[in-house]
């Protein structure tokens, strides 16, 4: 996705709720102290499904925390943590006034409303079809996270839901760029939620062997780039950022984070789950992201990379990585922050671009967690045991995001 305009995009507002905290501070903070949001499952889900997986990365804040009880039955748990970050990135954004018909909202999930529509199920088979509850419908359809959040904000510009499997987050980011880059909207809500932690897409996920079995140790099992890797982890949870065209903040006086320069889409046309091995398409999206930018592959100097766990992902994504940026990779920074958050699938790509912004903003890259042995295959300048500090200056990141089918989309965001 490239625009001939250049319109520019900046990032005010920034909102999450993850495996590790209720709100980005505590996520960033988290994240720097590598801490992990692994834990085990409940135990009665081990004596009802005997499933081989019994661990996964869950929201640390319950929404019954935060959330009315009134919210909480009308909106599936996907619906709940959108709209938990959401409302904090508004605010953090210092909640624009903005003409509704320049407010739009792009607000992804990759699995959607999975508890809504499987509890309703089994509603329907035991007690009949007039105990399942009216609001089934609207808590279990994909765009139901997007459209709760595009009322709350009385958002006329469109309510647009991307799915595209783990990359339908990053995807709805680039889709944000495209709407303001095109005169469309002033103000976009962007980003994605997730709530999947549940036994059928465990057991699925189980059955494709993508899911780390390290039972016993479920704080250590997200390892990317490691020799040992073994598959990611389950995560929960949302994040959310407010993007505006840099006119309509600088006239509110907002407080910017950082620009959102460019962000590119590419598919690999080649299998339904595992990556081109490759990893050339991959590097188109690399490529072309910086392509469509205003800055060059010297000028990228971190990437939070996709690095699942998955022993083919990682490795592709790492050639991915060397094929698009070239002699420019040895000098980036590389981070893998799923070691820490899990796998938030359709709310990856969001969560991790607010980590990016945040590493832009502070100067500091968060470690990848768990990486006692370095992959040989993997010939990047991995981040690992501590933070990294980052230059003055002027500076460009990338955030990478694949979904199963082959979907691929980078961003890259600058300081400001």
């Amino acid at each position: 996705m490239t625009d001939d305009t250049r319109r520019r995009v900046v990032v005010t507002g920034l909102g999450a709720t993850t495996p590790l905290g209720g709100d980005v501070p505590t996520t960033w903070q988290a994240a720097l102290d590598g801490r992990s949001g692994a834990g085990p499952l409940p135990e009665e889900w081990q004596e009802r499904y005997d499933l081989p997986v019994t661990f996964a990365a869950r929201v640390l804040v319950d929404p019954q925390e935060v959330l009315p009880r009134s919210e909480i039955r009308k909106l599936d748990p996907s619906g709940q943590y959108g709209m938990i970050a959401a409302r904090e990135a508004w605010a953090d954004a210092g909640s624009p006034e903005v003409d509704p018909e320049r407010l739009a909202v792009c607000v992804a999930s990759g699995i959607g409303g999975i508890w809504t529509l499987l509890s309703a199920y089994d509603t329907l088979k035991e007690r009949g079809p007039r105990r399942v509850l009216p609001m089934t419908v609207p808590m279990l359809m994909g765009n139901g996270p997007a459209a709760a959040i595009g009322i709350e904000f009385g958002a006329r510009a469109g309510v647009h839901t991307t799915v595209s499997a783990c990359a339908s987050s990053a995807e709805s980011i680039a889709q944000a760029l495209h709407l303001i880059r095109a005169g469309i909207a002033d103000v976009v809500v962007a980003g994605g939620t997730e709530a999947a932690t549940h036994p059928l897409p465990i057991a699925g996920f189980a059955a494709m062997h993508a899911l780390s079995t390290r039972n016993d140790d479920p704080q250590s099992a997200s390892r990317p780039y490691d020799v040992d890797r073994d598959g990611f982890v389950m995560g929960d949870g949302a994040g959310i950022l407010v993007l505006e065209s840099a006119e309509h903040a600088r006239a509110r006086g907002a407080r910017v984070y950082a620009e959102l320069d460019a962000g590119c889409l590419s598919s690999d046309g080649y299998h339904i789950a595992a990556p081109e091995p490759t990893g050339e398409g991959a590097a188109r999206a690399m490529r072309a992201t910086i392509e469509a930018s205003s800055v060059r592959a010297r000028d990228v100097v971190h990437i939070n990379a996709h690095a699942t766990s998955t022993s083919v992902g990682d490795a592709a994504e790492a050639r991915a990585i060397r094929s698009a940026l070239g002699a420019a990779a040895d000098s980036i920074a590389v981070t893998g922050t799923k070691s820490m958050t899990g796998h938030l699938l359709g709310a990856a790509g969001a969560l991790e671009s607010v980590l990016t912004v945040l590493a832009l903003h502070e100067r500091q890259v968060p470690a990848t967690a768990n990486l006692d042995n370095l992959d040989p295959e993997i010939d990047l300048d991995v981040v690992r045991k501590e933070p990294r500090q980052l230059p003055r200056g002027d500076l460009a990141a990338m955030n990478n995001s694949f979904g199963f089918g082959g979907h691929n989309v980078s961003l890259l965001f600058r300081t400001v």
